[in-house]
């Protein structure tokens, strides 16, 4: 069950292959993320990782792992401040701000955070229903 206040983090990280795979399901080619020749001309100085490759990250939490099964995922803002890299550690931080008990949904903050550094790369909002585990 969801709580306020409740904390639920996952670490996870991406490799350039999988960053690939993105620019191929997407068609978002752009250099930056794909080239790391053309990256190296940039303010990144190397390929960063598409911002939403990054935020895919909250749906398969929220429908695999917190709350997990059954859960829909209705909206989510974005907020993208720090470029992020492949092959890096990175921790997903979910955090109930509040809990609606009449219409089963939760809205949660959301960040990713460089894992050594503890710099907040994305933040934004999620509001999620599960009638099974909101109450």
């Amino acid at each position: 069950m969801i709580e306020l206040n409740q904390v639920y983090s996952h670490d996870f990280k991406f490799s350039q292959e999988e960053v690939n795979q993105f620019a191929q399901v997407t068609g978002d080619k752009n250099p930056v993320h794909t080239d790391a020749a053309y990256a190296a001309k940039t303010m990144f100085k190397r390929p960063i990782m598409h911002g939403m490759l990054s935020a895919s990250l909250f749906s398969k939490v929220f429908g695999t792992l917190f709350p997990g099964e059954g859960t829909i995922y209705l909206k989510q803002s974005l907020n993208f401040l720090k470029p992020m890299y492949v092959d890096v550690v990175y921790e997903a931080v979910f955090t109930v701000k509040e809990v609606i008990k009449d219409k089963n949904r939760a809205i949660v903050e959301t960040q990713i955070k460089d894992k050594t550094t503890g710099n907040v790369c994305t933040s934004g909002e999620a509001t999620v229903m599960n009638v099974d585990k909101i109450k």
